[in-house]
């Protein structure tokens, strides 16, 4: 794509840098003028800081060079500016496949597509003659906060003349051109009209199209969904589906179709959520079959975050103007100007930002300007009209399909009550096989160091001349308690007893011995407990021990800590009260504003006392009066790297769904919870033993909390597991030996020819088997991509994997849940052991509550069988299973699709075995529809 544009670029104008690649043995350095030179890793850190090259993710760079970060051009630097909000694979193949640049072969091929990359996004905005201003602005005061790359795209842009120094928001004040959102009147409630069956068969045909294949399985599904849309009978008998569909069914569309036709007989919306926020925005891809119209797309549906994961206006600002100050802001918030102006939402997690730029710019200029817990003025900001947040609260209300994420779901309905109107009514969780841990999440609680020092600074705000927004409630609310006498003294209750609260470097006293105050002091001695009954403690991850019986002090500092709280808490209820009775005090004068403002600092207010505070007494109360029985609490000390970094204890629901039922599925009309992998694959017959077969799906979806019996639909998976898989259980390969394991990926992986997925239940086995394997791999032409390694988040890996189709990737669960990739990028999947639970004191509690031994093979069925069902994603896929576990016993074999061989052999058989299916596997297909 060097368009005549790059072209026309005089020589000088590009930076007078060698582009420097490697690989896990070497190196290339490719100069301007076009030669070569071969390095190995330490010459080429060597050379890279000595003189500052042009690469592609200078982090990961520098951490294959095993070097600390130096100055570079990073090529994804260029790539933010040119194409801001724009999809990118950060490797040297991902840049050439996004510029339609050819793809070339080896450490010189990438770094010849590097090259060509620079010219390409250099031609890009020279093919602008420098029509947007803007875009000269923001590179000018880049350029003068030392942007390498700002001399180049300056006279790309045809910008003339010297930057100079940043003075005030300038061109970055991008904020200014932002188009407001507008309010209106509150919707009436949505109505009540069913879907019947054979419309929702209806609504499927018509989003596949005419010329789809017959896919029966998917329209029996669609057809089963369509119960949670009846009207209820009952307020608490929610209308409640559990549907199973096996992999290839198609559930997306199966339900989006009775979802659809829902909203649009009764007026309201439906909200569709599933687990992670790389999952809602393929959800929202598979819209674009309802809503192929991408102006009504966005009236129609809309994807909801929590108001951390949006970036905000007001941050940004701030930081905008502190350059004065921070010139070496620039490049960083220059970059993200770029973003704000192209971005569709502003959602800085898994939208349109990229993944891999806060590596690159800093996570406190980057992932740091979103809202942070507290800290929002709401109406009192100047950019609340502007807001991202605010204008997707409101688009959520009027659309007809809401994508949110189960934790959102859940603290939305714990925060909001029962009786909240702006509840949804009908729900579809996707990804329903991890609602259980999502609830376990969303209901715990945790008394510690890290969420006590975050309450303080909501309270008091930066202490100790610390720069930082965190204004302190005084700063927030001083306007709308001045005057009012019983307010302003409620507020100054309040911050004389918030000092109570871990103070700065309370991980340094705590550690010490030294506290200071009743929070430090019961920390300490927790710290102190931990440390003596812990079972290993040069653990380098978290340690933890029962509370019961205490050290002795404990229970003194637990009840001196409960009598501060209470402290707290009672000016913290009569403050919330007061602003509150202002509304109806004051109500011939306030204007909509001030109402605004009154009710959401009351609310937030009195949530954090109702929720956090009240939450922490009942938790030290119980240290004396015993821990109710719907609870586990547990003492810990949380670690990285063999340094404590929280302090605390825990409290969680032995069965999280109980709250989630209360508290989610009984307020609902309708509520589905589907997945490929509800069921634990017991063996059971989904009719004739109906209670065996849905007893741990029952259990696991909150099902069994409700008084009405769930509506239980199974769909079979179309494809053929036998002809299409294989399953292999190593019985020669030591699991606890890490080198036998790391040989066995090893050959593994060449046997496959790439496109193999490593789980590992640890991450330092993971580590291990990565040091191990990655160079033979590389001298065989496969890239190793590692999750804790690479430096990269999940779904960048996940996408560079899918898109590289001889890579490897070695991940862990998280890896795992995210993992969809059709097609031969992925024909291997090789785990490390028997995915057991961890044996720590919660999963304790919850194996004498669910069965004992059962709940254990329960999960680890639950986990191959979810790991096994990422393997084939479509009819023409196939691939190979591989369990380096010698030990798995027979009785876990039943969460592998009837019908599949389970062949125990060892790991020469199994390369054979894995060579010789994989080299037949036919060439891919097109993907299936729906």
């Amino acid at each position: 794509m060097e368009n005549a544009a790059a072209l026309r670029q005089p020589r000088q104008l590009l930076p007078d840098a060698p582009v420097l690649v490697a690989g896990p043995r070497g190196a290339l350095l490719l100069g301007a003028d076009g030669e070569v030179q071969a390095l190995s890793l330490p010459e080429a850190a060597l050379a890279a800081r000595a003189r500052p090259p042009i690469v592609c993710h200078m982090p990961a760079l520098a951490r294959r060079l095993d070097s600390e970060r130096f100055p570079a051009l990073d090529l994804l630097e260029l790539w933010a500016f040119a194409r801001p909000a724009r999809f990118c694979l950060p490797t040297p193949r991902g840049l050439a496949l996004a510029l339609d640049l050819p793809p070339r072969p080896g450490l010189a091929g990438e770094a010849a597509m590097l090259h060509g990359a620079m010219r390409a996004l250099l031609g890009e905005l020279a093919s602008r003659d420098g029509s947007n201003r803007q875009a000269v602005a923001i590179a000018r005061t880049m350029a003068a906060g030392g942007w390498r790359w700002g001399p180049s795209v300056l006279a790309a842009l045809g910008a003339t003349g010297e930057p100079g120094p940043a003075r005030g928001p300038g061109a970055l004040a991008v904020w200014e051109g932002l188009g407001e959102w507008a309010e209106h009147a509150p919707d009436p409630a949505p109505g009540n009209l069913a879907v019947e069956p054979a419309e929702a068969r209806r609504r499927l045909a018509a989003l596949l199209g005419a010329g789809a294949e017959a896919r029966p399985q998917q329209a029996d599904y669609a057809s089963a969904i369509s119960a949670a849309f009846a009207p209820r009978q009952r307020w608490g008998e929610p209308n409640f589906v559990l549907a199973e569909a096996g992999t290839g069914v198609g559930k997306t569309l199966g339900y989006i179709a009775p979802a659809s036709l829902w909203a649009e007989k009764n007026g309201g919306p439906v909200w569709l959520s599933t687990f992670t926020r790389n999952l809602q925005h393929q959800l929202d891809g598979e819209l674009d079959r309802l809503y192929p119209d991408p102006v009504r797309k966005s009236l129609k549906a809309v994807i909801r975050k929590g108001r951390e994961n949006y970036l905000c206006l007001l941050n940004f600002e701030e930081a905008v103007r502190a350059l004065p100050t921070r010139p070496g802001d620039a490049v960083a918030l220059g970059l993200v100007a770029r973003w704000v102006v192209a971005s569709r939402g502003g959602d800085l997690n898994g939208g349109d930002f990229p993944g891999w730029l806060p590596d690159l710019i800093g996570r406190g200029r980057s992932i740091g300007l979103a809202d942070r817990r507290g800290e929002c003025v709401y109406s009192a900001c100047p950019h609340y009209h502007k807001c991202f947040i605010e204008r997707s609260v409101r688009r959520a209300r009027r659309a007809d399909i809401v994508i949110a994420n189960h934790a959102l779901v859940m603290i939305q309905a714990a925060r909001s009550g029962p009786d909240d109107p702006s509840l949804p009514t009908r729900l579809v969780f996707d990804e329903g096989h991890h609602l259980f841990d999502a609830a376990d999440s969303a209901f715990a609680g945790l008394l510690s160091g890290r969420e006590t020092a975050e309450l303080r600074r909501w309270l008091l705000g930066a202490e100790g001349g610390r720069a930082g927004r965190a204004r302190g409630l005084k700063r927030r609310i001083e306007d709308l308690v001045a005057g009012h006498a019983v307010a302003e003294q409620a507020l100054a209750d309040v911050l004389a007893a918030a000092p109570a609260l871990v103070g700065e470097q309370w991980t340094q006293r705590v550690a010490e011995g030294t506290p200071i105050g009743p929070t430090e002091r019961f920390l300490a001695l927790v710290r102190r407990q931990v440390y003596a009954r812990a079972a290993a403690t040069d653990s380098p991850y978290g340690l933890e021990t029962e509370t019961l019986p205490l050290l002795p002090g404990i229970a003194e500092a637990a009840q001196a800590l409960e009598v501060a709280l209470a402290r707290l808490s009672q000016p913290m209820r009569r403050l919330a009260d007061a602003l509150l009775s202002r509304l109806d005090d004051e109500a011939d004068d306030l204007d909509s504003v001030m109402r605004l403002r009154l009710e959401a600092m009351a609310r937030g207010i009195a949530r954090r006392n109702e929720t956090e505070i009240a939450g922490w007494r009942a938790m030290l109360q119980a240290l004396g009066q015993g821990t109710p029985a719907q609870f586990v609490d547990w003492f810990a000390v949380e670690r990285i790297e063999g340094r404590d970094i929280d302090v605390g204890m825990h409290r969680r629901w032995v069965d999280p769904m109980a709250p989630f039922a209360a508290a989610v599925a009984q307020p609902a009309h309708g509520v589905v919870v589907t997945s490929a992998t509800l069921t634990e694959g017991t063996g059971g017959d989904p009719i004739a033993d109906a209670d065996a077969f849905w007893a741990s799906a029952e259990t696991r979806s909150g099902a069994r909390h409700l008084p009405k019996p769930a509506i239980r639909a199974a769909v079979p998976s179309p494809f053929d597991y036998p002809a299409q898989t294989r399953l292999y259980v190593v019985t020669d390969v030591r699991k606890d030996d890490l080198d036998q394991v790391a040989a066995a990926y090893r050959s593994l992986f060449l046997a496959a020819g790439g496109g193999g997925l490593g789980l590992f239940t640890a991450v330092s086995r993971l580590r291990h088997v990565h040091r191990r394997i990655a160079g033979p791999l590389d001298e065989a032409g496969l890239s190793l991509l590692a999750q804790h390694v690479d430096g990269l988040d999940p779904a960048t890996l996940i996408d560079i994997f899918r898109a590289e189709e001889d890579a490897c990737l070695l991940g862990t669960d998280a890896v795992r849940d995210g993992v969809d990739v059709p097609g031969r990028s992925l024909r291997l999947i090789v785990f490390d052991r028997v995915p057991w639970p961890r044996p720590d004191i919660l999963h304790k509690a919850r194996r004498s509550a669910f069965g004992g031994r059962l709940h254990d093979d329960t999960i680890a069925r639950l986990r191959l069988k979810q790991a096994f069902g990422r393997l084939v994603r479509r009819s023409s896929d196939h691939g190979a299973f591989v369990l380096l576990d010698p030990m798995m016993p027979s009785r876990l074999a039943t969460a592998f699709p009837p019908g599949v061989a389970l062949e125990r052999v060892g790991l020469a058989e199994t390369v054979a075995g894995v060579r010789q299916f994989l080299a037949n596997d036919p060439p891919a297909a097109p993907a299936d529809r729906g």
